[in-house]
């Protein structure tokens, strides 16, 4: 599979997971077995292992305000180990169209070092206005209609660049959703159905890869979108049960112990549906025992400084860090529908052997 400039070994893009689920160690170690490993811009502020001289503000333990949150030096330091893991390999950061500092967070990445910057949650019309001086860099935009890359692709227009790939994400992927409720239901909004009028819609525009993503598992599913024309696929809560994903125990264990039905879609501050796994957290909200929900980090403008975090409940930015921390109580644990069949956790190098030799 070819992104831009690079040559990727697998048809395989370990999808972007945060707060901290995939930092340097899973992403680091997918692009050295031949996948592409993706780090989270987000909540780069809770990164433990910083460099004693990286200085982040918080208040209560959590980081205050934007620059702290989506912190600068963590994410040089994270691209930086993921690259002492695995070399001169392709290596990607996904950064959230939604974030407060988007283009500012973009600079970053590619400053760091990453090759490839994907992002979703929302329509990158201006993702080329921040990656101008960086002409080696690919852009990824994530998309769930044809629409949406014919919009995207008539306003890079004035950039004079069109997406290295795109990635088409159905709505049984984990987190946030790029449709409404009802939609998410619905036959004519499944991956299976969504995906050929993105590719024919590619072609008006020249030769670009198409990358399916949202509730892909298995072999099998990634030889079926292959053969639907797709050239490559994106997977990302498969690989929260590895060793090397940079996830609490705790928070591999809440997939471990999940069943089907606990895995569903809920609201969210950023407006948009969102798939998670049912804990103590949504039974916290529905008895008004959870915790106060007070805006520090200012994570993403949807929100409007916690406005929206007040009607749903909870902080995102909070609940997705005490995740990260192994809170369990407190903890939102964001899966793909399939996140209940994690049966046990094995190494990045053996399910890389499974997804492209087989079970």
């Amino acid at each position: 599979m070819r992104i831009g400039k690079y040559e990727i070994k697998h048809p395989i893009i370990q999808g972007g997971m945060g707060v901290g689920i995939s930092w340097d160690q899973l992403a680091g170690n997918v692009s050295l077995e031949g996948g592409l490993g993706v780090i989270s811009a987000v909540g780069t502020g809770y990164y433990k292992n910083i460099s004693e001289n990286i200085h982040i503000v918080t208040k209560k333990d959590k980081p205050k305000d934007v620059i702290n949150f989506y912190n600068r030096e963590s994410l040089f330091e994270i691209i930086a180990n993921a690259r002492k893991i695995c070399g001169n390999a392709p290596l990607a950061c996904n950064i959230l169209y939604a974030i407060n500092d988007y283009g500012r967070v973009v600079r970053d990445a590619c400053e760091a070092g990453a090759n490839i910057i994907i992002t979703g949650a929302g329509l990158p019309t201006n993702m080329p206005e921040f990656t101008k001086d960086f002409p080696d860099v690919a852009l990824v935009p994530i998309v769930s209609s044809a629409r949406a890359l014919k919009l995207i692709c008539k306003k890079w227009q004035r950039y004079n660049k069109l997406p290295d790939a795109i990635i088409v994400e159905g709505p049984l992927s984990g987190g946030h959703q790029g449709f409404t409720y009802e939609q998410c239901t619905q036959e004519e909004f499944q991956l299976e159905n969504i995906i050929s009028p993105v590719i024919e819609e590619a072609k008006n525009w020249g030769d670009i890869p198409i990358i399916a993503a949202g509730g892909i598992w298995d072999k099998k599913d990634i030889d079926k979108f292959l053969a639907m024309g797709c050239s490559g696929v994106q997977m990302a809560t498969r690989f929260i049960g590895t060793f090397e994903c940079d996830a609490d125990a705790k928070f591999k264990n809440v997939l471990l112990n999940a069943k089907a039905e606990d895995i569903q879609l809920m609201k969210s501050p950023v407006g948009l549906p969102a798939r998670g796994v049912m804990t103590n957290l949504q039974f916290s909200i529905e008895n008004k025992t959870a915790p106060k929900v007070q805006c520090i980090s200012n994570c993403v403008a949807p929100c409007n400084r916690g406005h929206e975090a007040k009607i749903v409940g909870y902080c995102i930015a909070d609940r997705l860090g005490a995740a990260y921390q192994g809170d369990v109580d407190t903890g939102l644990f964001f899966s793909g529908s399939n996140g209940y069949r994690i049966e046990k956790i094995i190494s990045v190098k053996e399910l890389m052997e499974k997804l492209t030799k087989g079970e």
